[in-house]
């Protein structure tokens, strides 16, 4: 045990020692390692789940996550998001403390509408084994709003080691409700869905008793309403704000289970776990270190400045992945979840390119609450979500055809990324050419890493021969577009 207990220690001491000394990297490269590992555990059981569950079955998963997800932007109107803000402590415990009341409140409605009028809501969304396990719900909301709060007071703290333990419990945690209760049938998805946004609830709330049990024993009914009326634009504006981004991203599924049935769904479903997760594990961690970091910066004047490395970084660590991923998933999909899933991989092709988009701008979006310009974020938002919901009438009600319905989404929403990019840039104060300037900087490496995949898929049959060099030419384009993201976060 002694030896064992060196060990670990020696480890950890290497690890500190590799991680980047700049304090943004070094909190990006710690997030983003526990997210990424549990992404990885994530995308390394989607090949069981897709031979244990049936596209249906992920369709029961897509339109209950897409319903908790809708409602986990609202679950505390926002309130979380002002939790890193005020100047002292004790105000941001009284908003913390005011964002769990609210979550609380918020549960109890949903429980209240969503279970007496279970069968009517089914029956709406084309997906009638949804009655049977719409009751979790409300738990699902409840357990997802208190994990965003204590999350958001981890990131005012600089948590990151702490924040990157739950990752990957949320991940390790789903996976292993997932695959060991699949005799269940679909509440097993259901389940670790919920286990997938809400575990580490405990190891968060332990860190903020423990080191600001005084602050929060001093909160009070008054000092709640203090924080109510100082932080009323979240409510008011952002809320808004945020059911538009979330209604553009978890509306499809729930539309394409009512136009096309639960099956196109569940590929629509499967691809997006497959796509968004693993490539937004590096958006998402930047995006929680950003808020922090943006705001010192705009105290500093430097904001700007900040915008155009980190876009820069993003476009440099994305672009070179998700060319190769344009290009290979088709035969990827089709060789790793099997034949039943292949069409899920000509979906991937054309959901690439907005999840790219939607990678590099995603963390820069804290800008308009920084900025306190919730009025422009709403704009965009609003207009994505206009554009999501028009695609999917085109593509679904007009060409019947769940391939054409993801073209038009993919097309109309990387517009709107690029838009709101520009926005940012002007708030910022800050060149417009430099929404473009990274991208053609970097696509020539990023043409050079899929050429592999373009030449394995274009030039080399099916022969027992030519497999093994189809699969070194994807794992070299695979390597070679990882260099970028690599060399980002190696610089000391």
């Amino acid at each position: 045990m002694q030896l064992l207990r060196m060990a670990a220690e020696k480890l950890k001491k290497t690890a500190r020692r590799l991680l980047p000394r700049n304090r943004f990297a070094r909190s990006v490269s710690i997030l983003a390692g526990g997210t990424a590992a549990g992404q990885i555990i994530v995308v390394a059981a989607s090949p069981i789940l897709t031979r244990l569950y049936s596209p249906e079955d992920f369709g029961v998963l897509a339109v209950f996550a897409s319903l908790l997800g809708i409602l986990g932007v609202i679950a505390s109107l926002r309130y979380q998001l002002a939790i890193p803000l005020p100047e002292t402590d004790e105000e941001a415990a009284n908003v913390t403390a005011l964002s769990l009341v609210v979550v609380l409140g918020m549960a109890l409605l949903t429980a209240v509408i969503a279970i007496p009028f279970r069968q009517p809501i089914a029956d709406a969304l084309n997906t009638p084994l949804l009655a049977d396990y719409i009751w979790l719900l409300p738990l699902g909301l409840l357990l997802m709003g208190i994990y965003q709060v204590f999350n958001y007071w981890a990131i005012r703290n600089k948590a990151f080691g702490v924040l990157a333990q739950t990752k990957l419990t949320q991940s390790v945690g789903m996976v292993v409700v997932q695959i060991g209760g699949y005799a269940l049938g679909p509440i097993a998805l259901l389940i670790g869905r919920i286990v997938g946004q809400a575990a580490g609830i405990f190891s968060l709330s332990t860190t903020v008793i423990n080191k600001h049990r005084g602050q929060f024993l001093e909160v009070t009914f008054s000092k709640l309403a203090g924080s109510t009326k100082n932080h009323r634009s979240f409510p008011l504006i952002s809320t808004w704000s945020g059911l538009c981004s979330s209604g553009g991203s978890q509306l499809p599924p729930l539309l394409i289970a009512v136009i096309l049935g639960p099956g196109a769904a569940g590929f629509y479903a499967l691809t997006n776990r497959v796509l968004s997760l693993p490539v937004g594990v590096i958006s998402k961690s930047m995006g929680d270190v950003f808020y922090g970091e943006a705001i010192e910066a705009n105290k500093r004047e430097s904001l700007g400045f900040l915008v155009v490395d980190i876009y820069s970084k993003m476009v440099a660590a994305s672009l070179p992945i998700a060319a190769v991923l344009f290009f290979s998933a088709p035969e990827a999909f089709r060789l790793i979840f099997g034949e039943d899933w292949a069409k899920s991989g000509e979906l991937a092709s054309w959901m690439i390119l907005w999840v790219f988009f939607q990678v590099v701008t995603t963390p820069l979006g804290k800008v308009f609450l920084i900025l306190d310009r919730h009025g422009s974020a709403l704009l965009f938002q609003l207009a994505f979500l206009v554009t999501t919901v028009i695609s999917i009438i085109i593509g679904g009600l007009w060409f019947e055809d769940l391939i054409v319905l993801v073209a038009i989404m993919a097309t109309g929403r990387s517009a709107v990324y690029c838009f709101r990019l520009g926005k940012i840039l002007k708030i910022s104060e800050e060149r417009i050419r430099e929404l473009w300037h990274p991208i053609f900087s970097n696509l020539p490496y990023a043409a050079l890493c899929a050429s592999p995949v373009i030449f394995s898929v274009n030039l080399l049959s099916e022969t027992a021969y030519e497999k093994y060099i189809k699969f070194f030419l994807f794992c070299l384009s695979f390597l070679m577009s990882a260099v970028p993201l690599l060399k980002i976060f190696a610089k000391r």
